[in-house]
């Protein structure tokens, strides 16, 4: 599977994949169910604060409390980095995503001795009036980190801020996506290449060999993946 998610007409879109390899997103996917930061309930659905019901809920937030779990995340976010862009990442910056990229972009600045700043969703109201915080050295390379992709809006909101800042976006490396196709079709339409430690599919083949979920529920979870909006009701 490619590392960087390939340019791809919208009709092939949702059989694209943007994780690194199959062991590395099965060993993420245990890591994340291990630590409950992915939870499944196909029968009890969860609501996301854009209305949608999901069998599924993450928060990577609960990855920072475990040692090992934060320490393979950012050794997983380096070594994908490293095989992206090889030797430019000795010149970068790392930027995280506020708020949950915010540690995971620390970590990944400390293990390749980098600088850091993160990107605020939007400028403060008051003082310097920032949205980026921290130095970002203007036509310097950034590396972006992000911990989930859903539809990719915000997490393409902060490559944007950081271009009009003068950065140039080498890419990103998140956590885990749902692997929408709306997703893979903004980040290439945007021109910003993107990797990810796991994805909604080998997480499902991971919960389902561990007896997480039962097998009978796997075309509810699909169905899920396949029209997210419409899910539920």
């Amino acid at each position: 599977m490619p590392l960087i998610a390939a340019p791809m007409s919208p009709s092939a879109s949702h059989t694209a994949s943007t994780v690194q390899n199959t062991a590395t997103a099965r060993r993420i996917a245990g890591l994340l169910l291990d630590q409950g930061a992915v939870r499944l309930r196909p029968q009890a659905p969860f609501t996301w604060a854009s209305g949608w019901k999901s069998p599924i809920y993450c928060d990577n937030r609960l990855l920072l409390s475990n040692p090992a779990a934060r320490k393979a995340v950012a050794g997983g976010l380096v070594d994908g980095f490293r095989a992206a862009f090889g030797e430019a990442t000795a010149d970068c910056t790392v930027a995280g995503v506020a708020t949950a990229g915010i540690a995971h972009g620390l970590l990944v600045a400390e293990a390749l001795d980098l600088p850091f700043a993160y990107v605020r969703a939007k400028a403060k109201g008051h003082g310097m009036g920032n949205q980026i915080e921290g130095r970002l050295p203007e036509g310097k390379p950034v590396l972006v980190v992000e911990d989930l992709v859903s539809t990719g809006g915000s997490s393409l909101a902060a490559v944007q801020a950081l271009r009009d800042a003068g950065a140039e976006v080498l890419g990103m490396g998140a956590i885990f996506t749902y692997g929408f196709p709306q997703a893979l079709d903004a980040f290439r339409q945007a021109e910003c290449p993107w990797f990810t430690l796991s994805d909604y599919h080998h997480l499902i083949a991971e919960a389902l060999e561990r007896g997480t979920v039962k097998s009978e529920d796997q075309a509810l979870l699909n169905a899920w993946r396949e029209d997210p909006a419409a899910w539920g009701q």
